[in-house]
């Protein structure tokens, strides 16, 4: 892929690379001066000192690495133009190591970035601002990194550290979730029970990895950020070693029952104290459209949770079958189809394999790579249903797990996924086989046909398995039915 012709001329014939999701958000933020003194992409040494000890190879503290990954083809070029997923040029790397990483064997580029614009992706945008944009701040600045809304709780939380450090308040709603868009309404929805002159600034920083190691990296990344922004202590839940400036923890707080208010638990009497509503719980109102109550969190809140996360019945949902050709996945697919039709409530799509092949994947052939490809592409229309509260019924045969986990991912974004394995042997498939394909396959005039010269790899993620030589279409259908019911998506019939 080369650079668009409106670059000038000396890097018009330069070849073009899209980052990723996490790679885009480290170059903006690069570009923009908040990785400062990172002025590109770490090479292999400095990626190696950062994972085992927190700093550059010259001692400079560092958090996470930031690495750029590339395709073989483009690590023979000293120069690549990097553009976001529209195509629009937003630097030039020069090359300056090509490198491998060690576990995955990726190709990795390193090296410094010149600015070609500022990025103009994502949400919120407008509200986006360089540090040196904001001109400097006298006194304390307390920096709130937060992928979450402010409840009640963490409102009094923070105000009461600000009132003790005499500090303004910088929010910086950490963005590469999956509601964006909801966390930056919800924090502008409290902003007149923060502090006067409380500035919000959203900040695209994609979550690396999991667990405990995760949560302490991420203190020390948003500590690094919010000091490149101004801020001299960071709000946070723990306690974190060699952090940009010092983190302040707040004291824990409650909701005290017998006046109604939240206030630091050593203020309540023991038995005044009111549990907290767990995020499981949260989940569970949400899930079937009860109200989240106000002692919790504050309205505007409660409004952005709930679009957010609407009730199962009204949310968007991709049910998907997988298995061999000639399983039943395409009947019992159309049976669930009109089942759901006959109930009402829900719009339904039926994304069947072999209507997809023909509308939405001709020309595509029957190789792993185009295979993969098709199913991308059902897995990026079902999506799409499901983002817009529609119920996406998919039956392609599917055979690869991590194709199918990708499908997985894309809908999880933006609504639920439910895995249906047509699990019917494949002697039974054969002998119902209208279209003498297996026939062909065993003669070999059918080459990478999957059960015969190409694998199914088994589901070990379904969430409902079904044999059709042991059931009918209708029990079946059924089934699935049963399924959607008790999950909560469907009404009882």
């Amino acid at each position: 892929m080369t650079a668009e012709p409106g670059l000038p001329d000396t890097l018009r014939d330069l070849p073009a690379w899209a980052p990723g999701p996490v790679e885009l958000a480290d170059l903006e933020l690069i570009l923009a001066g908040v990785y400062r003194p990172l002025t590109g992409f770490l090479g292999s040494f400095d990626t190696a000192m950062v994972i085992a000890g927190g700093r550059l190879a010259d001692g400079t503290p560092w958090p996470v690495p930031v690495t750029l990954e590339v395709p073989k083809e483009l690590t023979e070029h000293e120069r690549i133009v990097l553009q976001d997923p529209e195509g629009v040029p937003l630097a030039v790397l020069r090359v300056t190591e090509v490198w491998q990483e060690p576990t995955s064997q990726g190709w990795r580029l390193a090296g410094p970035l010149e600015a070609l614009r500022a990025p103009a992706h994502g949400p919120f945008h407008g509200l986006r601002r360089r540090p040196d944009e904001l001109g400097a701040r006298e006194g304390n600045v307390l920096g709130v990194a937060t992928r979450e809304p402010l409840h009640r709780k963490q409102l009094g939380q923070l105000r009461q550290v600000a009132e003790r450090l005499g500090a303004r308040v910088l929010v910086l709603p950490v963005m590469g979730g999956e509601h964006d868009e909801s966390l930056v309404r919800a924090l502008l929805g409290v902003r007149k029970e923060l502090p006067d002159g409380t500035e919000i600034i959203p900040v695209p920083l994609p979550p690396r990895g999991d667990g405990d190691a995760r949560q302490e990296r991420d203190v020390l990344l948003h500590a690094h950020v919010a000091a490149a922004y101004g801020a001299t202590h960071l709000l946070a839940d723990r306690e974190v070693e060699d952090t940009a400036i010092p983190v302040a923890v707040p004291e824990p707080w409650a909701y005290d029952a017998d006046v109604e208010v939240w206030r630091p638990v050593a203020r309540i009497e023991p038995d005044h104290v009111q549990a907290e509503l767990t995020p499981e719980r949260l989940g569970e109102l949400l899930d079937a459209g009860e109200p989240v109550p106000d002692w919790f969190t504050p309205p505007a809140v409660a409004a952005e949770l709930a679009l957010a996360r609407p009730p199962k019945l009204s949310r968007g949902i991709t049910v998907f079958f997988t298995g061999l050709s000639g399983s039943g996945k395409s009947t019992v697919a159309r049976g669930l189809a009109d089942a759901l039709i006959e109930r009402g409530g829900r719009t339904v799509t039926l994304l069947d394999g072999d209507v997809v092949r023909r509308m939405l994947s001709a020309g595509l052939t029957f190789s792993r790579a185009d295979r993969d490809l098709n199913i991308r592409r059902i897995g990026f229309v079902a999506a799409e249903i499901t983002r817009h509260g529609g119920t996406a019924i998919c039956a392609p045969i599917a055979p690869y797990a991590a194709t199918r986990a990708e499908v997985r991912r894309m809908v999880s974004a933006v609504g639920d996924f439910i895995l249906v394995h047509v699990a019917t042997p494949l002697e039974e498939c054969e002998r119902r086989d209208r279209k003498g394909l297996y026939a062909k396959a065993r003669a070999g005039l059918i080459p990478e046909f999957t059960g015969i010269s190409d694998p199914y790899e088994e589901p070990e993620d379904a969430d409902l398995t079904l044999d059709t030589s042991r059931m009918a279409p209708d029990e079946a259908v059924g089934k699935v039915i049963e399924l959607l019911t008790e999950g909560g998506w469907v009404r009882p019939g």
